[in-house]
């Protein structure tokens, strides 16, 4: 395929970004039906009717692209256009009524990430970003942090859905950065997470075991927004699906790095 550029569909991409939110906010005021794919790991009705109507929608913007998305692909990894899409990071969330959800899609083409939208539907909050082009907050412009040290930082994380096979690291990571920093949250959506370190909010983040629809349009907000993805060892590129991430600011990466990796 050509090269393709995304720019000119910026606009309707968002838009319908933001009716998926629609979906998200309405289903809100609603009980919830929720199924368990694991112990743990939740899916709602709102999860699949946000899911579909991305898909129906965003064939329409690219009839050309393939989807990967959380809730029906077999797929793990995208192809050569293809739409990346997790309809309601944060299920878990939304099915306990707090508000920290968000819808992600990206577009992947050829070998990378070219668009990403993260909407945050319950917070009135839309990021978006075009590879090139920087990274908007409501189509503002935005940049990460500028702290250089990490007793100025606030860090963020989150815990796997395999929480006993990483426990033990879980908890290391968290005693040493607790102590080093100024805190570390964990709101439980990676997507909400990774637009939080775009827009400055936090420093960085860190996280085992995500998928490729939990980080891709978050990673190229981090990246337009000036900050730094790779994996824990910041000596080797992330790529969707890797076992661990690191998103920063840029200025702390390599501190966050040396205590993920020692």
């Amino acid at each position: 395929m050509a090269d393709f550029n995304i720019l000119p569909f910026r606009g309707a991409l968002a838009a319908i970004v933001t009716q998926a939110g629609d979906i998200v906010r309405e289903n809100n005021k609603k009980p919830r039906t929720i199924k368990h794919k694991g112990r743990i790991d939740l899916v709602t009705e709102t999860d699949l009717a946000v899911e579909l109507f991305l898909k129906e929608k965003l064939s329409e913007l690219l009839p050309q692209a393939d989807f990967l998305a959380e809730e029906t692909s077999k797929e793990t990894l995208p192809g050569e256009l293809t739409w990346i899409i997790d309809p309601l990071d944060g299920t878990t969330n939304f099915a306990h009524s707090l508000p920290f959800v968000a819808i992600s899609v990206a577009l992947w083409h050829r070998d990378r990430v070219v668009a990403g939208v993260v909407d945050l539907p319950l917070l009135g909050e839309q990021f978006v970003a075009i590879r090139d082009h920087g990274a908007t907050l409501n189509d503002s412009p935005i940049a990460v942090s500028s702290a250089t040290q990490l007793d100025q930082s606030i860090l963020a994380t989150g815990f796997p859905y395999d929480t006993e096979i990483y426990l033990e690291n879980i908890l290391k990571y968290l005693k040493r950065f607790l102590r080093l920093t100024q805190g570390v949250r964990r709101p439980g959506a990676a997507a909400l997470d990774l637009a939080y370190v775009a827009c400055g909010r936090y420093d960085g983040f860190y996280e085992y075991a995500l998928n490729a629809w939990d980080t891709a349009a978050g990673l190229l907000l981090v990246e337009e927004a000036g900050g730094r993805v790779t994996r824990f060892d910041q000596a080797v590129p992330y790529h969707l699906g890797d076992v661990d991430i690191l998103a920063t600011n840029g200025h702390i990466h390599s501190l966050a790095s040396a205590e993920l990796i020692r």
